[in-house]
């Protein structure tokens, strides 16, 4: 057993079981789909460590805890279509697609998008996931409507763009609030009415665009 799986194992077992995951679809998914493929090639033996890592141009890849958390959230059972707004390094799109029919991913910069491509399609996960390059606040409305969306960049507010483009029923999860501290909000849309409730507190950076944060 390769150390990297060790720690693969470890994170599934102390960050996320003792934490509270509990849908064994979200946790197969993160033990079998190599974080290390998705960091910096400096951070490989840190990449299942209990923490965001840097990506390049101001993003990070999110802390395996807060991605399963989000997907748990989802409540994802195999056939739907997700939107992935904030592709990074495309592991958040990799466990999506781990979970779903097929994941349509969004990224602004044009260079992680390529990144992402690459750490895809090097790891075979590419065969029911798109990268596209977009303002991600906008959603992405060519491939609408979306089962579920989820959205791993803060925003002040939930963007009307998205909700329009998720499907009835449907689920978003969203980090909402300032620039520095968020809820994550779990905001369901059922019988044209929207509830939401909070699963976290949380820190992302911020979600850029025209319907979220309008500067760096």
């Amino acid at each position: 057993m390769s150390t990297l799986h060790e720690a693969a194992v470890e994170m599934v077992e102390k960050q996320l079981r003792r934490r509270g995951i509990r849908d064994q679809r979200v946790l197969n998914a993160m033990l079998i789909i190599a974080r290390e493929e998705f960091v910096a090639t400096q951070d490989r033996d840190n990449a299942y460590a209990d923490a965001p890592l840097p990506i390049g141009y101001g993003q990070t890849i999110t802390q395996p805890y807060m991605t399963a958390l989000m997907a748990e959230s989802l409540a994802l059972q195999g056939p739907e279509k997700v939107l992935d707004v904030g592709t990074g390094s495309g592991y958040h799109a990799a466990v999506l697609g781990a979970l779903a029919r097929q994941v349509v991913s969004i990224e602004r910069i044009p260079e992680l998008v390529e990144q992402a491509r690459a750490n895809l399609a090097r790891a075979g996960l590419d065969t029911n996931i798109i990268v596209v390059c977009g303002d991600g606040s906008l959603g992405y409305p060519p491939e609408s409507p979306y089962d579920a969306i989820s959205v791993a960049a803060a925003s002040p507010w939930t963007p009307p763009a998205l909700l329009v483009q998720l499907r009835d029923p449907g689920t978003l999860v969203i980090p909402v609030g300032g620039r520095d501290d968020q809820d994550l909000r779990v905001v369901r849309k059922e019988n044209g009415k929207i509830t939401t409730r909070v699963a976290s507190g949380c820190r992302f950076v911020p979600l850029v665009g025209r319907e979220g944060w309008t500067d760096e």
